[in-house]
């Protein structure tokens, strides 16, 4: 049996490259309305207050298709729910290419953001299942460092397309872009191989095989709210949504802090925001590195501690004005330390995916993954009225301190899991690590 759940190494070079295209488009996807709001309010004649409608329901879109794909994941296969989710994130950005008012818009973004949650979800437990065990964590963190160059596409595609075509033309190009080359990888999605552990998991399941205990259970969303794993549900959601609270803190406001309050000028964003994305993506994958040597846990506090150290820096820095030259400002080196720290995020992936057995592992990390963004998006409300309080946005900025704090001292309620193989069958109370 070990030999029929394997897979070659073309099977996983699929697996591995879908999940990279795949996130990188979905993390573009999510981003690229960012840079292109102005146009759309002009464009479409909406207010500031319905992009804002637009962008929030994108956002809680994407929670429910997480949860959604997720328990998809478990009931049709992963690999089924992962074409799903890729049709609607192409259909959904196309249409929102055509939008022509802000009805339409809104309605096409939440398709977009429904594709947009169920991405991660099962495309990341396909991708834990098929890969080395002994090497989840760096596999893991190179497709979430996918984010970094989804952000930078975004950046690149939103300004070329504003320099070379007129705004009510650039903004629906920028959109179109990301649906059509996800309709190129309904080719290679399709000589993915499905996760063999479902596969069988489900025969045993028809033919009646299971043990009683497994053929007793109910769904899997009332199932990952029972016994230990309500506890991993309700750790796990605080870990991600303390982690995205300091993540939104900054990512969202940095803009705004050095244009409007610092005197910087859209060229040195761009630039910063490009670096950034680097500087990210490689912190990301040397937390693969680490997090396989040493543990989930021990990866996710390093991360964490060189971020906290960032924001730090990033608060002291952001009193100086920008000087004319991005390199020798302080804040570009803090907001770039403070990146290098952002590793933590590609690392959910794998140890909740560990955390749980098969016939549940795709409803429980996908959940609780977007669940912890929906705690996380309260951080671009609280600051701007932080902020008010305050009388200074690096102030509230610095509630993303709280967020990281409180999600590295969750991680000591999780059991670590590095190296753990799976199994068809395996009990849903084990917490001890096989590595």
């Amino acid at each position: 049996m070990a030999g029929e759940l394997t897979y070659t190494p073309r099977e996983r070079k699929f697996v591995m490259w879908s999940a990279i295209l795949g996130y990188a488009f979905d993390f573009y996807n999510l981003i690229v309305v960012a840079f292109l709001l102005v146009p759309i309010q002009k464009s479409l004649n909406v207010t500031l207050t319905q992009t804002g409608i637009i962008v929030g329901m994108t956002l809680a879109s994407s929670v429910v298709g997480g949860v959604l794909f997720g328990w998809l994941g478990d009931r049709i296969g992963r690999k089924n729910a992962l074409l799903w989710t890729l049709l609607l994130l192409a259909i959904g950005s196309m249409l929102s290419a055509a939008a022509w008012d802000f009805a339409s818009l809104l309605t096409f973004r939440i398709i977009t953001g429904i594709g947009v949650g169920g991405e991660w979800g099962a495309g990341m437990v396909l991708l834990n299942e098929v890969w080395d065990n002994r090497k989840r964590g760096l596999g893991s963190a190179i497709v979430q460092a996918m984010s970094s160059v989804g952000t930078a596409m975004a950046a690149i595609a939103a300004t070329v397309t504003l320099t070379y075509f007129d705004q009510d033309t650039a903004w629906r190009v920028a959109l179109g872009v990301g649906g059509l080359p996800l309709l190129l990888m309904l080719f290679v999605r399709s000589k993915m191989p499905e996760s063999r552990l479902w596969q069988e998991f489900k025969r045993r399941q028809d033919a009646g095989e299971l043990p009683p205990e497994k053929l007793a259970q109910s769904t899997p969303l009332i199932e990952i709210f029972k016994g230990v794993s309500v506890r991993y549900v309700v750790v796990g959601v605080i870990i991600t949504g303390g982690y995205i609270i300091a993540y939104q803190c900054i990512s969202i406001f940095m803009p705004t802090l050095i244009l409007r309050d610092l005197g910087g000028n859209l060229p040195a964003l761009r630039a910063i925001t490009l670096w950034f994305a680097a500087i990210s993506a490689v912190g990301m994958i040397g937390a693969g590195y680490l997090s396989d040597a040493w543990g989930r846990r021990r990866a996710i506090i390093c991360c964490t501690l060189v971020g906290v150290v960032g924001l730090i820096a990033i608060h002291s820095a952001s009193a100086t004005t920008f000087p004319g030259d991005y390199m020798t400002w302080g804040l570009f080196w803090a907001y770039l330390l403070w990146g290098f720290g952002q590793g933590s995020i590609g690392q959910f992936g794998p140890w909740l995916a560990e955390l749980y057995p098969v016939e549940m592992r795709s409803t429980a990390t996908s959940t609780i993954f977007n669940l912890g963004r929906l705690v996380g998006s309260m951080a671009p409300y609280i600051v701007p009225v932080l902020a008010a309080s305050l009388g200074s946005l690096r102030d509230a900025m610095m509630l993303g301190i709280v967020g990281a704090v409180i999600s590295l001292l969750l991680t000591f309620f999780l059991p670590e899991t590095v190296g753990r193989t799976f199994a068809v069958v395996e009990d849903k109370e084990r917490t001890a690590t096989a590595g």
